[in-house]
């Protein structure tokens, strides 16, 4: 007699409770949390139809993933947002972490400018959970912000061992990491500014440095699964990360925008964001 499997799943409203069970064998439970987003209408709106998110003085709509507050290591300088590393990797310290503009987007276009620091590495992620589970004595975990989100890589190409590493170049700058190469590879030196563009519509996403589109993926698609398949956030490398990236955006198919704390200092200017529903 042939056994049947039966695949359980849940979901609670609010804050979001995942379990799944196929063959006996439990997938990752996790919690989706949910906070007060801000008001997009407070913010201004340029004459390109373009919400201004950082307006070059305060942070002010911007917190910590998994925090309240905007870590100390996060800054304004010289109009932009600066990311003060510590050399020793990434969110190490208790004043740093992601930082996150803290509005969940569909479909967009956001433009930015970046410049990063010598054998810097840092990342933009976009359609990031927040993402929660317990540790074997029961305390809650934040998971990091890549667990859920695709990324957007930044990197000094020339002096950061990534970009040896990956596959035919998917870990350097533009890239989106560890699965697809940017091509060309246009990123200009450290601590010069480059612009970076990225569009998600209706599960099509362009990574766009320098004014050329140098990526072009489909999420929510088999190609996406195979490309999750083999790359570190596989099924059997990272089974959390896995179907976290899978189902990419959750239900609603939408996320946060975030910046990465990696270690390195990093400077961001003129982050807008239009909207494309």
């Amino acid at each position: 007699m042939k056994k049947k499997f039966l695949l359980l799943g849940c979901l609670v409203a609010g804050g979001a409770l995942f379990t799944a069970c196929s063959g006996g064998a439990a997938k990752p439970s996790y919690t989706i949390l949910s906070k007060p987003a801000v008001d997009l209408s407070t913010f201004p709106v340029d004459s390109e139809g373009y919400i201004v998110l950082f307006d070059g003085q305060t942070l002010n709509g911007w917190r910590g993933y998994g925090k309240d507050n905007v870590p100390g290591k996060w800054i304004v300088e010289d109009s932009c947002i600066k990311f003060n590393g510590t050399g020793g990797g990434e969110a190490q310290e208790t004043d740093g972490g992601d930082l996150i503009f803290n509005h969940q987007f569909k479909n967009f276009e956001l433009i930015l400018e970046w410049k990063i620091s010598k054998g810097g590495n840092s990342g933009i992620f976009y359609l990031a959970q927040e993402v929660e589970t317990k540790d074997k004595e029961g305390k809650s975990v934040i998971e990091p912000i890549y667990i859920s989100s695709p990324e957007f890589q930044l990197l000094d190409n020339e002096n950061h061992p990534d970009a040896k590493l990956g596959k035919d170049n998917n870990r350097k700058a533009a890239s989106l990491y560890d699965m697809i190469p940017a091509v060309p590879q246009n990123a200009k030196p450290f601590d010069e500014w480059n612009t970076a563009k990225i569009i998600v519509y209706q599960g099509t996403v362009v990574h766009n440095q320098n004014d050329a589109n140098v990526v072009e993926y489909h999420l929510w698609t088999p190609k996406w699964t195979e490309l999750l398949q083999a790359s570190k956030f596989s099924e059997k490398a990272w089974p959390l990360a896995f179907e976290l990236l899978n189902n990419c955006g959750g239900k609603n198919h939408e996320g946060y925008i975030g910046l990465q704390d990696h270690g390195n200092d990093i400077w961001f200017k003129n982050i807008r964001i239009k909207l494309l529903d």
